[in-house]
């Protein structure tokens, strides 16, 4: 485990789910995460879309995903079309009540160019704490 992976423990209120479908399906993936063209929670399926901290300076972002059973777990690789590098992203559930914990880690961002200040971890870390703990946490408990 690398000191710059990111690591985000969160019980969300709101049942397992609606979670899964919160981080599983397309359409609803579009509401609070990133706007994919296509995506399916099947091992193999590659997705690609646009990102990046502004509309002048975008990355082509190019995932597969390594693992899925449903309502459990979610992973794919996370790389950047003309980078060296490989990342992980995983979204690991369990019930917990009447509420869902999300146990969200993003690992492997030591491999991304150091010179490229755009795809150093403090950004990543700044960017799933908003994206999990306030867009998916809004999104499943609103």
């Amino acid at each position: 485990m690398a000191n710059n992976d990111v690591f985000i423990e969160i019980t969300l209120q709101a049942p397992l789910e609606k979670v899964w479908q919160a981080i599983s399906d397309n359409e609803q993936m579009r509401k609070w995460y990133f706007d994919l063209p296509e995506f399916i929670p099947a091992i193999g399926y590659t997705f690609s879309f646009s990102g990046g901290p502004s509309e002048q300076e975008q990355y082509l972002h190019l995932c597969e995903v390594i693992e899925a059973i449903p309502e459990q777990e979610l992973a794919y690789s996370w790389r950047y079309d003309g980078y060296e590098g490989v990342s992980y992203v995983r979204f690991q559930l369990s019930q917990a009540n009447d509420a869902t914990q999300l146990r969200f880690s993003h690992t492997g961002l030591d491999s991304f160019p150091k010179n490229e200040a755009n795809l150093a971890a403090k950004n990543f870390k700044i960017g799933w704490d908003a994206i999990i703990n306030t867009a998916l946490k809004e999104f499943v408990e609103g």
